[in-house]
């Protein structure tokens, strides 16, 4: 499975790339940040603690053709009460049963913003922990299984707790994903070396946020261009997060395959 749809991109139809739509063909092109459409729910971890969890359907573009041809769901986990709260907390992480609710959720309301067609690629995020526990994987499946009517093919972004993460255990996990219609995206730190030790990991598609990464200048350039070509040289698949739109051409020479860009609006103060 690739990030690329099986059908060939619709034409624009002379469409302003800026309009907004609440949903609109994965062949039109928009706005390169622009999200196609957004759900924020609610949820009560086992210890009391309320969260507010964001939802966020995001355009992939295939760098080679600089068109969008899938779509990622971008997730955001606020505490109610915001910093305030979080110091009050002590700042302690989730327990494995919140991030399982958490993703449980996330694949509910991700598939529905996806909107995916027959040939379609939808990217989901999962946390690691949920993805590396037998009950966690049991669940997620039992979930997708049930959602095995709709439409087109799903790609599972696995994230947080990687980089400490044995390679021969991340690849035992991701091997219960991979299946025709189903596959597997890692979110790796942005770190060469982090990225080596994942060779030979069966992984679909490596994905590195940029937000993280300085890569405006030539002389900061030149450290992201190493990133992304170990990177693909880990794996067929790299999707750079939040990547500057002005270097989209840089990423796709240094071996980038796909991108999710970074808004560049101007900041004024």
């Amino acid at each position: 499975m690739t990030l690329v749809p099986a059908y060939p991109t619709a034409p624009d139809h002379g469409k302003n790339p800026g309009e907004d739509n609440a949903y609109s063909p994965l062949g039109e092109r928009r706005a390169y940040a622009a999200p196609y459409e957004s759900v924020t729910f609610g949820l009560v971890t086992r210890a009391g603690r309320e969260l507010t969890v964001t939802l966020a359907a995001q355009p992939v573009f295939d760098l080679d053709r600089s068109t969008p041809v899938s779509r990622r769901i971008r997730r955001i986990v606020r505490h109610r009460g915001g910093e305030s709260a979080l110091a009050a907390l002590g700042r302690r992480t989730l327990e494995p049963v919140d991030l399982k609710r958490i993703d449980l959720q996330t694949l509910n309301h991700g598939l529905d913003l996806l909107h995916l067609g027959p040939g379609d690629i939808g990217v989901l995020p999962a946390f690691w922990r949920t993805v590396a526990s037998s009950r966690g994987r049991f669940a997620l499946l039992c979930t997708e299984l049930q959602q095995s009517s709709a439409p087109g093919n799903l790609m599972v972004e696995v994230m947080g707790g990687l980089e400490q993460a044995p390679p021969e255990a991340i690849d035992e996990s991701i091997s219960h994903f991979e299946t025709e219609s189903m596959g597997v995206s890692l979110h790796i730190a942005p770190d060469a070396g982090l990225v080596r030790r994942l060779t030979g990991v069966r992984a679909r598609c490596l994905a590195i946020d940029f937000a993280g990464v300085a890569h405006d200048g030539p002389l900061e350039w030149r450290a992201a261009q190493d990133l992304i070509t170990a990177a693909r040289q880990t794996c067929d698949q790299v999707m750079l997060l939040n990547l500057r739109p002005d270097r989209g051409l840089a990423a796709r020479a240094a071996g980038a395959t796909h991108a999710v860009f970074a808004g560049m609006e101007t900041i004024t103060v």
